[in-house]
This record gives structure tokens, sequence and C-alpha cells, in this order.
């Protein structure tokens, strides 16, 4: 940002680079923390707030917009809350019935941040129509897709071995599953290729037993977590990235997949799903592929055919990096974003 100062806020302490600024709730002790949770109140942390000259509350995702009402109606500033997904597409009762403070705090409380918050941010127009249907005033509401870093991200070029990216939290919503059991047909048509999957989740162990069923498991690489840069570098040294995300149980949906935009920025195609706001950034046949939620079959078949096509794989990173320079640039959608915070102060 070129105009305001950020200051990180968090319930835990919060990571920062060096010479931004923190609070945690935490700092104040085990009580504040209690009472934050439960009653998304902490008068410490309102103190410490107003101490610095605070002039906006930007909160990530609604379940945090919802704890931070209090503390911006206390300091008298504007509230802006960023939908992201889970919070407007995973249902009430899920909600209910997970038994998570955090979430019942959000159904309970959710008619005060509709009240008091004073615009809402959808990363996607599928999201702001969820937004709406969950509830969110529409006339507050409207779609502003954070971006990624263009300048900082090199496009890369053709790589030696067959490889294909997935980048995501191990959980239900992401698809990894069908991605294995299109892996398992990849490596019958392109015996070379690899798969290498970066992120941790509650499916790692069932994932990994997965693969050695279908008999990949050699083809198959779990890294874990990675270091942003470590993951941009996987991106230049892979042929092409896949995010096969589904709808998952509860109702959770992909808002729009920044991994996705991260690819196109490198140069690389694509392959989704038509799910959530994946169609956003990926148009099929132009800069990557889309194909029906959970078909594995479906998901092959593109895979194989970008595997075996470096020219196509060319020619969709190519349009993939103009459409991210063109509506993703971080650079400019956060000139948006301030010219936003200007407006409301």
């Amino acid at each position: 940002m070129r105009s305001f100062h950020p200051l990180f806020v968090g319930r835990d302490p919060v990571p920062t680079r060096p010479g931004t600024d923190s609070v945690s709730v935490a700092e104040f002790g085990k009580p504040a923390v209690l009472s934050y949770t439960f009653t998304r109140r902490s008068e410490a942390l309102v103190g410490a707030l107003a101490k610095r000259g605070t002039a906006l509350l930007h909160a990530h995702f609604g379940v945090e917009g919802v704890y931070a009402v209090p503390t911006a109606k206390a300091l008298g500033v504007p509230l802006v809350t960023t939908l992201h997904g889970f919070d407007v597409t995973v249902s009430r009762t899920k909600m209910v019935t997970s038994k998570k403070p955090s979430w019942l705090n959000y159904v309970t409380w959710r008619q005060s941040l509709f009240a008091e918050g004073a615009v809402f941010i959808c990363v996607s127009e599928h999201i702001r129509r969820r937004a709406v249907e969950w509830g969110y005033p529409a006339e507050r509401c409207q779609v502003l897709p954070i971006g990624v870093d263009v300048d900082a991200i090199e496009p890369s070029g053709p790589v030696a071995t067959p490889r294909i990216l997935h980048v995501a939290r191990l959980v239900e919503k992401k698809g990894t599953q069908y991605l294995l059991r299109a892996f398992a047909e990849v490596r019958k048509a392109v015996p070379a290729a690899e798969l290498v999957l970066i992120g941790e989740g509650p499916l790692r162990d069932s994932l990994g037993a997965l693969a050695r069923e279908l008999g990949v498991e050699t083809g198959v690489r779990f890294l874990g977590a990675q270091k942003h840069s470590d993951t941009l570098r996987w991106l230049s040294q892979s042929t092409l990235l896949c995010l096969p995300s589904v709808t998952a149980q509860d109702g959770d949906q992909e808002g729009l997949g920044m991994v996705l935009l991260e690819a196109a920025a490198s140069g690389k195609p694509v392959v989704g799903t038509h799910h959530g706001g994946i169609p956003e950034a990926v148009t099929d046949g132009a800069n990557g592929f889309l194909v029906p939620e959970r078909d594995a079959t479906a998901l092959a078949d593109r895979l194989i055919a970008l595997l075996r096509d470096q020219d196509l794989c060319d020619r969709f990173g190519k349009v993939g990096r103009q459409n991210v320079e063109d509506r993703f640039n971080l650079s400019r959608q956060t000139g948006k974003l301030e010219s936003l915070y200007r407006d409301l102060l």
C-alpha cells in the first residue's frame, strides 16, 4: 500500500514482515483471549488500537468480520470485510454443528456485521452471489480480487520433466483424490509424468494410502507446506498446475483460487473444474482447461493433452499471463482498495 500503513491484528500472535507492526489479543493474557473468543470483546485490544491511531479495520473472512464489529464500534472506525469462500458457502447448520466457537459466533452475530459493515469485498462474482444469498446486503457487496504481484513473478519456459503441480490444503474441497485417480491414467499415457503436491491437511494420510493403492506412489511427491518463494520455484519447474476443486459435503466452495493466478503469472497452463470462482480465472480452451467436478477421466484427458503438447502449453501460458496482467495485477488491485479506504474516510 502507498497511502496507508498496515497494522496486523489477530487473536493469536501475528507473523509479520520486518518493518510492519502487529497486535495480538494473546499479548494481554489468557483471560483476554477467552473473552475475545467467546464474547468478541477485548478492552485491551481496543486500547492498543486506539493508541496506534487506527483509522479503519479490514477483516478477512466473514467470521473475523463478526469478531471485529465490537472493536470497530468502540473505536468509531469503518469496518471493511473481505469474503473469501467458506464464509458464504458452508451452510449455517454445518457451522452450528461444528461446535467451533468462532463459527457459532459468526452464525449468532452475523446480523450485527450485516448492519455495521461498511463494505463487503468479494473475491469473485461467484462469492458475491453467495454472499447475497447468505444475507449480506447486496448494495454494500462489491467484487475486488486481491491479485498477484506480476512484477515479482516472471514467466518461465518449458521443463524437461512432464510435471503436474498441485498446491492446496489437503482437504475435501481441493479435489486432490480425483487428481490422484486421474494421475493413475496419466502415467499410462505419459510414463515419465510426475505429480508434486504442496500443502498439508487432515487428508494427508488417506491420500498417501490412495496413491499406494493406485500404484502411483513412485511418481507422486508430497512436499507438505512450503514457503511462498519455494512454491513459485516449483511452479517454474512444472509443466502445468492443476486445481480440481469440488463442493465439499458441508457446502464449502472455492472463492477464486489464488494459486491459479500465480500459475498463470508464471506462464503456466492451468487445469481446474467448473466450480466456484475458478471459471473467472480460467477460460476453457484459452488459458487452460475446465472439467466437471469429480470427473477423474475428463481430468486425465486434459492433463495428458497438455503434457503431450508443449506448443499448447506455451499458447495457454501466454494468454494466462496477459489475463493476469490485465485483470489481476496486485498493484492495480491494491490501488483500488486504497481508493475504497479513502472514500470511507
